[in-house]
């Protein structure tokens, strides 16, 4: 019998040095670009006081993604990946100096502030597309998962690293330290990206355009598991995100203290840490399709506990288990739509991932607060968490395939 290790699988850094440089990379990256992130909200407010203000960053964010997302993936899979990445890498760097140099001419408009969020978004979508496209083709597939599994940690930890280290910066050197930290952290993903080898697609050439577009949606409709992996993500998004109900819940039943909301909202990350960390076990999961399905009814447990938790604890533990359940559910995710996924269409699907990832969340929290409005903030998480647990249970019996689906030794 095989020995299961609990911890997570670092073969990929070991085995492929090139995706090691854009792991470590992207890693530092990352990092920078959460504290922009903090940096432009905190700046945001100070400019307007305006939690509405605050909040058209988000919208400032996620409407460019969803708009140009589709498009973005169409150019991903007409042209060398790499290249266009070396690209959308250096324009980003660029935006980041922007924001460096409004904050160093002392700014005190909020518009230029959108005006460079929609740039940065608008570029991001094609940016993160390629990226998703690269770990096929630097890994086998039986190390897929172990690199997904990194990236999500990538991804959580930056949530927790990030911002801490912004208020120190920000609290030092004032915002333009921050701007200029993420300025500099792109020196790491370009160094990354640059030592990768070519990366045009395989396949079917194809041009960028509608047609394209078209050609990509007709690929996911046209296989089941991928669909049904789609809709096990929307699921989980669209009806259980928690996240604007954190103040309310905050200030109702744990005292309204700005540093319990703060714990509130580092809860997830850092489940999504300790998922990704224990995710060594991953490797010995065929049935990822159904793995993924349990892992989306475990979020929506988590999101539940949440709702009904009576101490301050139970809610934050409720929280990081739905963070660790959303860490394996992107895991699944993330390895099958790799296998499955023909190389020609992979810049499609992961702007397709990419819109659904913008946009639905944003639904989701939108729908927790209008729910909240007519309940109480704590039923509107008590009602989300039961509607996502039904709808794995719905996605499970009407999409067969995703249940049954099996990866190859």
């Amino acid at each position: 019998m095989a020995r299961i290790r609990l911890f997570m699988d670092l073969r990929p850094l070991g085995e492929s040095s090139a995706f090691r440089r854009l792991w470590l990379g992207g890693l530092l990256s990352v990092i920078g670009s959460q504290m922009t992130t903090f940096a432009v909200a905190l700046q945001v407010y100070t400019i307007t006081r305006s939690a509405i203000a605050v909040g058209g960053v988000g919208l400032a964010a996620g409407i460019p993604a969803i708009v140009f997302g589709l498009i973005g993936g169409s150019v991903v899979d007409a042209v060398d990946r790499r290249k266009l990445m070396l690209l959308t890498s250096s324009l980003l760097a660029a935006v980041s100096a922007a924001f460096a140099w409004q904050a160093l001419a002392g700014n005190g408009q909020v518009w230029p502030l959108y005006l460079l969020i929609v740039v940065q978004s608008t570029i991001a979508s094609v940016n993160s597309a390629a990226l998703r496209t690269f770990a096929p083709r630097l890994l086998p597939p039986e190390l897929l998962p172990a690199g997904a599994a990194l990236n999500v940690f990538a991804f959580h930890g930056s949530m927790i690293i990030g911002p801490p280290i912004a208020g120190l910066i920000a609290a030092g050197w004032g915002l333009r330290g921050c701007y200029l930290v993420d300025l500099v952290s792109f020196a790491g993903a370009l160094y990354g990206i640059a030592r990768l080898p070519p990366m045009r697609p395989r396949g079917t050439p194809t041009r960028p355009g509608l047609r394209s577009v078209l050609a990509g949606l007709r690929f996911i409709k046209g296989s089941r598991v991928i669909t049904g992996a789609f809709l096990a993500d929307v699921n989980a998004t669209a009806l259980g995100m928690p996240f604007a109900l954190f103040p309310a819940v905050n200030a109702e039943h744990f005292g309204g203290d700005p540093k319990t909301l703060g714990l509130l909202n580092a809860a997830p990350a850092i489940g999504g840490v300790i998922g990704s960390v224990l995710s060594g076990p991953m490797r010995h999961v065929r049935r990822q399709g159904l793995a993924m399905l349990v892992a989306g009814g475990v979020w929506g447990l988590g999101v539940l506990g949440f709702g009904l938790a009576p101490t301050l604890g139970v809610a934050i533990a409720s929280l990081a288990l739905a963070g660790a359940a959303d860490a394996i559910s992107v895991v699944c995710w993330s390895a099958m739509v790799q296998v499955l996924t023909p190389d020609e269409f992979r810049g499609r699907v992961a702007a397709a991932e990419i819109v659904v990832g913008a946009g639905v969340p944003q639904l989701g929290n939108f729908r927790a607060g209008a729910v909240a409005s007519l309940t109480t903030p704590a039923a509107g998480a008590v009602i989300g968490g039961v509607s996502v647990i039904g709808g794995a249970v719905l996605i499970g019996l009407f999409v067969p395939a995703l249940v049954r689906y099996r990866t190859t030794r």
